[in-house]
């Protein structure tokens, strides 16, 4: 296992758009982007929950009404940054005493543009799991794709 794949993965976009609109579009409509397939409740996810707060909770809701956290939220900076705290274990289960670190920063490049670097950390908190969740955080259906979504939508709304 190489020491980068156990760090952090880095993605980065530029999205046509206000930095109060990109901010909005990844926190506000995080329900419009996020991937139904990325759930890790036991039933089919009906929601992405973002609670746009210092402290909110991040989750899913099942089509059952189910709720499966996936975190919370540690720094709420609009429209800047945002800090979130990754609790799913290499298992895909949520545990409130492991945290990895979602950072995504919103720098304004122009009245219209937005650059948007989002920074998964600390994946060596996996354990023998790191080079293999790194992988997956750093797949186009991980980060990459999950950017993609967000872009669009943030484009389009």
């Amino acid at each position: 296992m190489t020491a980068a794949k156990t760090e952090s993965v880095r993605k980065e976009l530029v999205v046509k758009v206000a930095r109060q609109r990109a901010f909005q579009a990844f926190t506000e409509k995080i329900d419009r982007w996020w991937p139904r397939s990325h759930h890790i409740g036991r039933v089919e996810m009906k929601q992405a929950v973002l609670e746009t707060k210092d402290g909110g909770r991040w989750y899913e809701i099942g089509v059952d009404g189910t709720e499966c956290n996936w975190g919370r939220v540690l720094v709420w900076d609009p429209p800047r940054r945002l800090v979130l705290a990754w609790q799913i274990t290499a298992g895909w289960q949520y545990d409130p005493d492991f945290v990895t670190e979602v950072e995504i920063n919103f720098a304004e490049e122009g009245p219209t543009l937005t650059r948007v670097t989002l920074e998964h950390r600390n994946i060596g908190r996996f354990g023998v799991q790191a080079e293999a969740m790194w992988n997956s955080f750093d797949s186009d259906g991980g980060w990459s794709g999950m950017l993609a979504a967000f872009g669009r939508l943030a484009e389009d709304f």
